[in-house]
């Protein structure tokens, strides 16, 4: 996906409080899937547009080899670019109207598809495998005017050729008009394809908040389809406004620009993947968008891009800031980097925490309760009573960040407080105030107990 301008409303969900003090989504998607935040890697932000059967599959060895498939990483998530694109004309289809896969990229072995190949693959490791598309239906599509599947209805009949939608890379894709008799059937020869193809996962992209009934078509795509995938919405440029469809029909949704550094790049290598500006922007994202998320739907802040070193573009400090909070926003943790080349410390001290994986995986989002200067933090409740603390510190130097214990939902009438840092380890007691000393751009994790 491409960069975008957010802008943001008010917000227009009741927010239910759970029995355990975390924020739920009340109103999530509840087709089964994504009841803790997915884990896995994406194709974007290392390969960009260059995808190929042999580079995704060396990714899903490598993730399979890291280790980090046992803790639960699991999709491999191949993003833009697998299909045939000659230009502005729009992606090249077949005989329904869908887009081709480049064969150049991913050859076919016989009569199968060479998206079936790579996904037969990913699943023989026993990791789950994600494919990309955006809303609406390509202008070749509509100039060849190609039947819908399995109706007698055609391209042109349900595209409004004056609406473009957005596809970044590839461009002419134009909008569908779901008033109009074969446009759900359109949908559902995508999903019926994707399913036949083992797709365990669909990133929807460039959508804005005029693409509500696309995500509901796809939502109910997936369910006739009879084969569970996520649906990933990420955005051209959408609000708030859009938040109860995503809630109602989506598992997970990017509420935040690329974090990808695309001014930074070196060289063509896509190296360094971000910037600490912008991990920095995204905690007002973090706090804004807290009251949608819950089991079934989660709000996504793009990909972690820690685990190549000084490659990530993110010192080790501003690493474990990244992770730390997306975990507490309860995120998924999709891996933007090369897992072909993983740094070792990043992988062991970083990627391997599974106290901090821990903070993630408990599907709460937490809340924003300080906000001064450099000084950010944010907390939440566990179902065992405990309290996870993120002290940040997004200055220039080295800060003491303290909030009151009763500020982050701890009582009062007990005589202190056992903080263990999530990231070193160490147990502290505390008195009446939870604080640290917390070095520029970094973060201080707590698990909090009463004592």
């Amino acid at each position: 996906m491409r960069r975008f301008t957010p802008t943001f409303t008010p917000a227009l969900i009741i927010v239910f409080l759970a029995g355990v003090g975390g924020l739920q989504n009340a109103r999530a998607e509840n087709n089964g899937l994504e009841r803790k935040p997915v884990l896995g890697w994406s194709s974007w932000s290392f390969l960009r547009e260059h995808p190929t059967a042999a580079k995704i599959e060396a990714q899903a060895r490598a993730l399979q080899k890291s280790g980090l498939q046992n803790i639960g990483y699991n999709y491999i998530n191949l993003d833009d670019r697998w299909y045939q694109c000659p230009g502005p004309q729009g992606p090249n289809v077949g005989a329904y109207g869908r887009w081709v896969a480049d064969s150049s990229r991913f050859p076919a072995s016989g009569n199968t598809n060479g998206i079936k190949v790579v996904a037969d693959y990913i699943h023989s490791l026993g990791l789950k495998f994600g494919i990309y598309v955006t809303p609406g239906i390509s202008r070749q599509a509509v100039s060849k005017n190609t039947q819908i599947k399995g109706t007698p209805y055609t391209a042109a009949q349900i595209a409004e050729p004056s609406v473009e939608e957005k596809n970044y890379n590839c461009r002419g894709m134009v909008r569908i008009d779901f008033s109009k008799p074969g446009a759900r059937q359109y949908i559902n020869s995508w999903a019926d394809m994707f399913a036949a193809w083992g797709v365990d996962y669909i990133k929807l992209d460039g959508t804005q908040n005029s693409n509500a009934a696309d995500v509901k078509a796809w939502s109910n795509a997936i369910r006739q389809s009879g084969r569970p995938m996520v649906l990933d919405v990420t955005p051209g440029n959408f609000t708030q406004a859009i938040a109860p469809t995503l809630m109602k029909y989506a598992n997970q949704w990017v509420a935040t620009p690329d974090i990808e550094c695309y001014d930074c790049e070196k060289g063509g290598t896509g190296y360094p993947l971000t910037s600490w500006a912008n991990v920095k922007m995204r905690f007002d994202r973090v706090a804004e968008w807290q009251p949608y998320a819950g089991p079934g739907g989660f709000n996504d802040y793009d990909s972690i891009e820690v685990g190549n070193g000084t490659n990530d573009g993110l010192t080790p400090v501003e690493g474990q800031t990244q992770i730390s909070l997306w975990a507490l926003g309860a995120a998924p943790l999709i891996l933007g980097v090369d897992l072909t080349h993983l740094n070792q410390p990043d992988l062991q001290n970083y990627l391997k925490n599974t106290a901090v994986l821990a903070v993630d995986q408990d599907s709460i989002a937490a809340k924003r309760v300080l906000n001064t200067g450099n000084q950010q933090v944010f907390f939440k409740r566990e179902p065992n009573g405990d309290v996870i603390v993120g002290l940040f510190n997004t200055g220039s130097k080295a800060e003491n960040v303290v909030i009151q214990a009763s500020a982050v939902g701890l009582p009062e009438n007990v005589r202190g407080y056992s903080s263990q840092n999530l990231w070193t380890g160490k147990i502290e007691e505390k008195g009446g105030a939870i604080g640290a000393v917390v070095p520029s751009h970094g973060v201080v994790l707590y698990r909090v107990k009463a004592l």
